[in-house]
Formats: C-alpha cells, structure tokens, sequence
C-alpha cells in the first residue's frame, strides 16, 4: 500500500478514534460513573478514617476507565479528615473525558495501521469488513482476553501497595495476548492452502484459545481479594460498564473507520464520467 495513502488512512483512524471516545465517554459518564462512585462512598463507609487508599486496580485503569488510580487523599490532621488533591466532579467530568479521548485517538491510529496490513491479506474482504475484524479483534485480545484474568476492580478493591504489580501483570498479559494473536493468523494462512480458509480460521482461534488458558493458568492471580461485604451486584455492575465502554468504544471505531476507509480507497470515477456533458450545438 503506497506510504500516501497508509497517512490518509491513519488520520481518518485517529479521527474515527477520537469520536468513537467521545461516544464511549457519554457512555462512561452516564453508565459507569455510577457504580465508581458507590464503590467511593463504599470504601468512605468501611475504611480506617486516615492513611492513603488504593481507588481502582491496575486493570481498570488499563482498561480505559478513566478513573484509574486518580483518587488520592491525604490525611490533613489527626482528626482523620482527608483532602482530596483532585476534585471527585473534575475526576468524573474532565478527567475521565481525557482519559477516553486519548485512549480513543491512539487505539485508533493503531487499529488503522494493523487495518494497512490486514487489508488484502486475510481474506478476500473489503475495508468496512476488514475494518470490522481489526476492531473485533483488538477487542478480543487487547481488552477480553486480559479482562477474563485480570478484571477491573472498583475502587475499595485492592491493596495500593500491589497497583504496580497489578498493573505490570495486566499489560504483560495484553502483550503475550497480541503476539499469540498475531502468530494465530500467521498459522491460519499457512493452515489454508490445505484445510481451506474456514477450517484454518477454526484451528488458529482454537489455538490461540488453548495457548491463552495455558498462560492464564501459569501467570499469578491478583491477590487482593474482594473485601468481605463489598456488594457483589456492585461489583458486578461495575465491570460491565467496564467491559461496555470497550465495546461501545471498538464497535463505533468500526463503523466509523470501516466508512471513511471504504471512501478513502474508492477507486475515483474515470475523466469522461466527471466532466460535464457540452450542449449539442444548433
């Protein structure tokens, strides 16, 4: 694919990118912001008055949240009252707006540049439907698979001596997830000369499948448990949110790059259909 229209491609992925976030962040506003701030108030309710507190786990935060690890307090005096050193409504408005854009605008441009080298190469599909396994897959194994080992947690949940440990688990999980993803479809186009395309595509997903579960049962738990009385349906409705913000956010990339691809590499209509028809003379 010519380095001109590679650029072309990954501008209109940035900004296909950046509206999906905006979409995913009404999303995170309207659905999500409510289970973070009961979590909030559950930890308020429950933990010692002073000291600092760990709001939200690595994987939460790498999810795309937004809500991370943003809640700092400090102790301001041997009362035990707490300062919060960045407001709760500028952590839910502002700050996770900017979380989601960013994380928005740069998946994009990723998605358009692995959708430079898919298009052509895995099948005989065309850039809205190539535009649309891309997405799919980088839900898959950037988010999903990651998730069902490391899912994210509230805040109230999670010891913050562990964040970093968390945190390194979860993008060490996404990268051996995207490479064995990768070496999943270099193996389904050697598999499909001679199983055919549908039973290689079969056999490399299995295989990525049984790779990843392998891994899942070697690498370390998270160790922090689910405090006792923290609301299971809380918790519960906290990551689905998580998880419905990556698919609203992947499923509107989608659609929005798949469209502005497909016009991008329309051929242009031949000279003699644009130009203008000449009056007949009298």
């Amino acid at each position: 694919m010519p380095s001109g229209t590679v650029g072309r491609l990954l501008l209109r992925g940035l900004l296909a990118g950046l509206i999906a976030g905006l979409v995913a962040f009404v999303f995170a506003y309207t659905v999500g912001e409510g289970p973070v701030s009961d979590s909030i108030a559950q930890e308020q309710a429950s933990s010692a008055p002073a000291g600092h507190h760990d709001h939200g786990g690595g994987s939460a935060a790498a999810a795309g949240t937004g809500d991370a690890a943003a809640h700092e307090h400090e102790a301001a005096d041997a009362g035990g009252e707490e300062e919060e050193l960045v407001s709760r409504d500028l952590q839910s408005t502002a700050g996770l707006a900017t979380g989601v854009l960013v994380y928005g605008v740069a998946v994009g441009g990723i998605a358009a540049l692995a959708f430079c080298f898919a298009l052509g190469r895995v099948g005989r599909f065309g850039p809205r439907a190539t535009a649309a396994l891309v997405a799919g897959a980088a839900f898959v194994t950037v988010y999903f698979v990651p998730f069902l080992k490391y899912p994210a947690n509230p805040p109230a949940v999670g010891n913050p001596d562990t964040i970093g440990k968390r945190t390194a688990l979860f993008f060490l999980m996404i990268a051996l997830s995207v490479l064995i993803g990768v070496a999943a479809v270099i193996l389904g186009k050697r598999l499909a000369p001679r199983l055919g395309t549908w039973n290689a595509t079969v056999a490399a997903g299995l295989g990525y499948a049984v790779v990843m579960a392998v891994l899942a049962f070697v690498l370390p738990p998270n160790d922090d448990a689910i405090p006792d009385g923290f609301p299971a349906a809380l918790l519960w409705d906290f990551r689905l949110a998580s998880i419905g913000l990556q698919v609203v956010l992947w499923t509107g990339f989608a659609l929005l790059f798949g469209t502005l691809a497909d016009r991008a590499l329309a051929p242009a209509a031949p000279a003699a259909e644009r130009a203008p028809v000449a009056a007949p003379a009298v």
